[in-house]
């Protein structure tokens, strides 16, 4: 397990101190294997309690009722079984109980490169960059509007950051290329940029058909129907609400057997009461609504439990990140999805801070531990995120990458590996002596204990005499270095034409509309 920390290679005896000197500082950007969790989960519910949240969202299930904006999704209902009125579905809590157990309560991701597949549900973990900025913060550290060559910088950082487990797929909008063609360059970007596991678009179903259109090539359509290669996100609209643009491409998804998150939009007290268990309450109903739907489409399609959540300032109505409230609802909804045992996705490194300050360091890392301790599965937005959202930072992305390594090595627990040969140093050395020198020391030191490149703990004399570089324009500096040494993950010649050939092909049916493709 140590051999796997971020930047980190095990020396050996074997070359002496000039080749183990060497090895300390050569780069590695071997990702991490998704994370098998070895410390407890932090359950604030007894188990009367979930069982109280489960019968308050059956109840909203079947007596208040999800409105499902959509004609396709409402005869798929009725046909199911469901009481239909007008656009109000009444969900008998039996159907939805049958439905949401035949989903997987488990499955794997597999990237284009089979080295970097990963298991989730359970134990198993990963962690995703943000997505969905509309603007960036540079390698200059200046707020601006995102180009595709931006979006590449960030697939690239992402490929290369070893705890980043995704290229995720829009981290920040293209504005160079039109809305209604933007989601081919973007899937496209994170094929080619990366070899780990990438999102697919879910911005119109028409759009959600073209990127799996895109897998199909570049895995080959029959593997879709038992493998998940990319994951879909669709967002309800809080209070109870899911409509046509989200339900299609959750159509398109689960017919070809990709995994969806079905994610509510909670902001705490403006979209759901103002109360954690009653947020808790219907945030589980409007999960469960759209999960037990993904089955409806197609039984046995992987599922992921989602959300977003915030809560509201109610001095300004601005949306808030990292406050104990967000720590309870995760720990809280991990607990229900265990419940039902679906995966489930939360967000991660939240914060609405301007810039890369101690606001954004305090909120990211409150809301990254209560993930860790709560048991998430697919942990979104782990990189990058900043003033609610609205920008990618170049440099807290980077320094939000480490602080993932550092929370994979926490949640594996202790390494028992070496006890005894670490426990037979003690009487060479002992009493008043020290362990600096000894073999088990110089063999072990850097695997022992996680040593972040991104924090500086040197004296302040040091820290002066090298320039007095602060951690935003270190992360900046780590950045640019990082850029300069990627490589490439070539696509195969034959798909990466073939790929590029179907944008062509879209671009030209497509037309560059400023709005959505929902028709061509």
């Amino acid at each position: 397990m140590e051999d796997r920390l971020l930047n980190i290679r095990t020396p050996t005896r074997s070359g002496g101190r000039s080749a183990r000197r060497a090895m300390r500082t050569a780069p590695n950007f071997d990702m991490l294997p998704g994370l098998t969790r070895a410390i407890p989960l932090c359950e604030v519910m007894d188990g009367s309690q979930v069982e109280r949240i489960d019968n308050a969202s059956m109840d909203i299930l079947e007596n208040v009722g999800v409105q499902f904006r959509d004609a396709i999704a409402l005869e798929d209902w009725k046909r199911a079984g469901a009481k239909v009125e007008g656009e109000l579905v009444y969900l008998d809590r039996g159907m939805v109980r049958d439905l949401i157990a035949t989903i997987p309560s488990d499955f794997t991701y597999h990237a284009r490169n089979p080295k970097k597949n990963l298991r989730l549900g359970g134990k198993h973990s990963i962690f995703v960059p943000m997505t969905g900025a509309p603007f960036l913060r540079d390698l200059d550290d200046v707020r601006r509007n995102p180009t595709l060559d931006d979006l590449a910088m960030f697939h690239k950082l992402s490929h290369m950051m070893p705890a980043l487990h995704s290229s995720a797929h829009h981290i920040v909008e293209p504005y160079d290329h039109p809305i209604s063609q933007r989601h081919l360059r973007i899937t496209y970007s994170s094929m080619k940029h990366s070899d780990k596991t990438f999102m697919g678009m879910t911005t119109s179903p028409k759009n959600a058909e073209d990127v799996l259109d895109m897998c199909a090539i570049l895995f080959g359509a029959d593997f879709l129907e038992n493998h998940a290669v990319t994951t879909g996100n669709c967002n309800g609209n809080s209070p109870l609400v899911w409509d046509e643009t989200m339900l299609g491409a959750m159509r398109a998804f689960c017919r070809r057997n990709q995994p969806v998150l079905c994610s509510p939009f909670v902001l705490g007290g403006a979209n759901t009461p103002a109360s954690v268990p009653a947020t808790i309450a219907q945030l589980n109903a409007e999960a469960l609504s759209a999960l037990a739907y993904t089955q409806v489409i197609r039984k046995g399609a992987p599922a992921i439990y989602g959300h977003y959540l915030s809560t509201v300032s109610m001095k300004s109505g601005a949306p808030m990140a990292g406050t104990p409230e967000i720590s309870l609802m995760n720990f809280m909804i991990g607990q229900m999805a265990r419940y039902y045992q679906v995966p489930w996705r939360t967000s991660n490194t939240l914060g609405g801070a301007k810039t890369f300050d101690a606001q954004a360091g305090y909120e990211s890392a409150t809301t990254l531990q209560a993930v860790i301790h709560s048991g998430a599965n697919y942990i979104w937005h782990s990189a990058g995120w900043n003033e609610a959202g609205m920008h990618c930072s170049a440099a807290k992305f980077i320094v939000d990458a480490e602080q993932c390594a550092m929370a994979y090595r926490m949640a594996e627990g202790p390494i028992w590996g070496d006890f005894d040969q670490a426990l037979s140093a003690v009487p060479d050395v002992g009493p008043g002596g020290h362990y600096l020198g000894h073999p088990h020391t110089q063999d072990n030191f850097q695997s022992a204990f996680f040593m972040p490149e991104m924090f500086d703990n040197n004296s302040i004399e040091q820290w002066a005499a090298e320039g007095e570089v602060e951690i935003t324009e270190r992360a900046l500096n780590h950045a640019r270095k990082l850029l300069a040494e990627y490589e490439e993950p070539k696509l195969d010649e034959a798909k990466n034409e073939e790929l590029l050939d179907y944008i062509a092909r879209r671009e030209r049916e497509i037309p560059a509309a400023d709005e959505l493709n929902q028709t061509y």
